[in-house]
């Protein structure tokens, strides 16, 4: 099957729109569950009410694991704030009310977040095992009531469409504590703009009534998994800061 060039690339991942819809081709590494694992994700998701590109089929395409979804026209709210950064505040009003949604969802019916953190945390291999065993007995002392999770949550991952937002890329979404999600929203952000990050923990604990400090409580966990992802844009000096700021040798 041609399907043309890709729209975009990701670690795991090559997407094409195809005939009006969303063709998901995963890189030959991965599992053989990879697609089913993701799609289950945003079905569940998409089961529970919230604005998410339906799955239309989990298939092969030339022996590639391929997800097919319903295309989603529109341009995300990343892309329309960075045309008018004036509407800021607004845009990021828009996707912490959405996120908020999200996270009033009570579920074990995904991967246990402290199960993917403690993996993510144990792979690092830029933690010696001191600074593993402090991340895991901090992750083993959280208690928390498990809430749906999104896990990548950020204004390029929100497509608005007639005044509607969807939410895509589900793969790293739990059940777990939503504190983690919110640290690892603003940890996302602070790697390209301070402004945005404090704006986004400002905003978010000002619509919960959640404080920064226990928001924090989950800043060396987040950035230890987060070492292990090898993402060409993050800094592993500023992570190893994190860790290093909360758990002091």
């Amino acid at each position: 099957m041609d399907l043309g060039h890709p729209t975009a690339s990701g670690n795991t991942a090559k997407i094409y729109l195809y005939k009006n819809k969303i063709v998901k081709v995963f890189n030959e590494y991965l599992p053989d569950t990879e697609s089913s694992y993701e799609a289950n994700k945003q079905k569940h998701a998409f089961l529970h009410g919230l604005s998410v590109p339906k799955v239309l089929d989990v298939t092969k395409i030339d022996g590639k694991q391929a997800i097919i979804m319903e295309y989603i026209k529109g341009r995300t709210l990343g892309e329309l704030l960075s045309e008018n950064m004036d509407q800021a505040e607004y845009y990021m009003n828009i996707s912490i009310d959405i996120q908020q949604k999200i996270h009033t969802i009570i579920t074990n019916s995904l991967e246990p977040m402290s199960e993917k953190l403690r993996r993510q945390i144990e792979a690092a291999h830029k933690l010696d095992k001191s600074h593993k065993a402090d991340l895991i007995r901090k992750l083993d002392s959280m208690t928390f009531e498990n809430r749906l999770c999104h896990g990548d949550y950020h204004l390029y991952n929100l497509i608005m469409s007639d005044n509607k937002v969807t939410i895509i890329d589900w793969v790293d979404a739990s059940s777990g504590d939503i504190r983690a999600d919110i640290y690892r929203t603003f940890l996302l952000y602070s790697q390209f703009s301070a402004e945005l990050a404090d704006m986004y923990l400002r905003l978010y604990c000002e619509k919960s009534g959640l404080s920064k400090e226990s928001i924090f409580q989950w800043a060396p966990i987040i950035a230890g998994a987060r070492l292990s992802e090898n993402v060409s844009s993050e800094k592993t000096e500023r992570l190893l800061e994190i860790i290093n700021h909360y758990c002091p040798r």
